[in-house]
């Protein structure tokens, strides 16, 4: 059974850092991309991160591209969010998705794997707010 706990969130003021993680078990981690994606009350699902099997690919949302970066430790089953120069349009609900495949190649192929197969952790609360 595939489960995925996510980490991490805060309460932080704008400008501000954290970083999330994703303990991975019960599939072979090292041979599918992860992807964090985030919720805000009220919004639509939104696509934030990628990162393929070996770690070496990575695909951002332009909203966060240069803010925050996607990571992977194989070894530990891990993958891991590091947000800087946080905006309140950050604030939302980050959730640790398990793709289908080695790798997604672009945002909507990444996104729409791991909506369909529906494998996300319960999530991790990140508030950005003065």
């Amino acid at each position: 059974e595939v489960q995925l706990v996510e980490s991490g969130g805060g309460l932080v003021e704008p400008g501000g850092s954290l970083e999330l993680s994703c303990a991975a078990s019960g599939f072979g981690f090292k041979n599918y991309h992860m992807t964090w994606v985030r919720q805000d009350s009220g919004k639509e699902l939104e696509w934030v991160a990628s990162i393929n099997s070996g770690g070496f690919n990575t695909y951002y949302a332009d909203s966060v591209q240069g803010r925050f970066t996607i990571s992977r430790d194989n070894a530990k089953n891990t993958v891991t969010l590091h947000l800087s120069d946080l905006k309140t349009e950050d604030t939302g609900l980050y959730y640790c998705a398990k793709g289908d495949s080695p790798d997604c190649y672009s945002d909507s192929w990444c996104f729409d794997e791991v909506k369909e197969n529906g494998h996300r952790g319960q999530g991790t609360q990140v508030t950005v707010s003065s």
